[in-house]
């Protein structure tokens, strides 16, 4: 990958978390982003015999210290995973962790007689790119002449019949109810949508635009926004299994959870810190919706990748993107049979921030010439394209960054975004045939479809709202 893309990534992450030393795995192939010197084990004798063998095999191996090796917090706790510290972070650079390496290797004898996996790394889940991934596009300001894409579906809204959906996001931003489609939507604020300088910080209004995807197509909704996510879009999986069990504490278990984040683990299992929710979310009636992210490949990403795994096929619907014509596949969505169903996701239009008044946004990153997947259409890794400070080598340089304004609305571009419009196509389709189960509506939805796309030369089935307009791609030319 590009040096800059990476110490852009990884910094703006790693900013949104100073108090958690972060590396790159696997074995620094920036697959994924995770917790320095800690790994998780499962509540009770698990997390003891991970405990254990991890201190003896420190013990016996010349250049490890056994002496960090120990719980850092309560024993037993609703996600049903502990966290064992296995090394002091702060003695390691931020790329190098051995000693979660070298635990993980302690466990695969164990692991192999077990069956199944008993100890992870504490991975970072995201709504914004991991450290190898394919940036989406930034959102640039919307032009007047623009309209929201997809439009708002007609309909009206009926309180005892209502679709409850829950966004699990960034949360909203102060002055979202200027805008009428975002009227009744209730949840938590945006923490911290400037800086000192008034300038919009990263990811803001990422779960009010998700919000306003979901209203545009499914006006019959109950739409609540957490802000689960809302350090830049970052949350430490020990603490998002925590996050999802409070959500529901407070607003109930939804028709439909939209999440538009996660992490590839480098696994065909599911998170270990998720694992307590996804049993509880299994025996309710709620369908998640699940991004499927933004990586560019066929790794699975977790928990969309759940909707593969046995006696959860209905229990979640996972959710590729489409690129603006609606045709192909997007250049950043992940891709493979686990993912289900694919939706637009590049070039959408959507309320997002600054309703009451325009909101300045400054891009901090360098220009991209390059589609790293080698797309030769105009794709989001290199348009739009913006001047920054940043050098090649991730150092500071010279320049002043480009700053645009935002006044409401903004074109944006990600799988997040192809994830709610699924769940709108979802809760509109319980509305409209008056269903009341929403994994009854995912499977008739899903055998309702006619139309197909072309994701890396495999058929897939595609949703295209009626109100989504395409927008032209543009190809590029050739170079000698």
């Amino acid at each position: 990958m590009a040096p800059q893309r990476f110490h852009e990534q990884f910094e703006q992450i790693q900013r949104s978390m100073p108090d958690v030393p972060l590396a790159m795995g696997p074995d620094d192939a920036a697959e994924f982003l995770y917790e320095k010197g800690v790994v998780l084990a499962r509540d009770g004798e698990e997390a003891r015999i991970v405990e254990d063998t991890v201190r003896a095999h420190f013990t016996a191996t010349a250049g490890l210290v056994a002496d960090h090796v120990g719980r850092t917090g309560p024993e037993t706790n609703r996600t049903g995973v502990t966290r064992i510290r296995v090394d002091d972070p702060s003695h390691r650079d931020r790329t190098a962790d051995p000693a979660v390496g070298h635990a993980l290797r302690a466990l695969r004898e164990t692991e192999g007689r077990a069956g199944r996996r008993l100890v992870s790394r504490n991975h970072v889940v995201s709504t914004t790119p991991n450290a190898n991934s394919c940036n989406p596009c930034e959102p640039l300001p919307a032009l007047l002449t623009q309209a929201p894409n997809p439009a708002p579906s007609e309909g009206g809204y009926d309180p005892d019949t209502a679709v409850s959906v829950l966004v699990m996001d960034t949360g909203l931003v102060h002055d979202y109810r200027s805008y009428p489609l975002l009227a009744r939507v209730q949840g938590d604020p945006q923490l911290n949508e400037t800086d000192a300088d008034g300038v919009l910080q990263q990811y803001v209004g990422h779960g009010t635009f998700i919000a306003g995807l979901v209203a545009a197509l499914a006006p019959n909704t109950d739409i609540t926004v957490t802000n689960t996510l809302n350090d830049a879009g970052a949350i430490l999986e020990s603490e998002f299994g925590a996050r999802l069990f409070e959500a529901i504490d407070q607003h109930g278990w939804p028709d439909i959870i939209s999440l538009s984040a996660g992490t590839p683990n480098g696994s065909a299992d599911g998170l270990l810190a998720v694992e307590a929710f996804m049993d509880a979310l299994r025996e309710q009636r709620t369908l998640l919706v699940a991004a499927a992210g933004n990586n560019g490949n066929a790794s699975r990403f977790w928990p969309a990748a759940c909707a593969d795994l046995p006696g959860y096929e209905d229990t979640v619907l996972s959710v590729g993107a489409l690129r603006s014509d609606g045709e192909y596949g997007a250049c950043f969505t992940n891709h493979g049979g686990w993912v289900k169903v694919y939706a637009p996701g590049e070039q959408l239009i959507g309320a997002m921030a600054g309703f009451d008044a325009p909101v300045p946004y400054v891009y901090q990153h360098t220009t991209y010439d390059a589609c790293r997947f080698g797309f030769t259409y105009a794709c989001t890794c290199q348009y739009p394209r913006h001047t920054g400070v940043l050098t090649d080598t991730g150092t500071t340089g010279p320049g002043k960054p480009d700053q645009v304004m935002f006044e409401g609305f903004a074109q944006w571009s990600g799988t997040s975004f192809a994830t709610p419009i699924v769940a709108g196509l979802v809760a509109d389709r319980m509305t409209t045939l008056k269903e009341s189960d929403p994994r009854a509506a995912r499977a008739q939805l899903l055998e309702s479809i006619t139309e197909y796309a072309d994701v890396r030369g495999v058929h897939v089935p595609a949703l295209r709202p009626a109100g989504w307009q395409p927008a032209p791609v543009v190809t590029l030319p050739t170079t000698a």
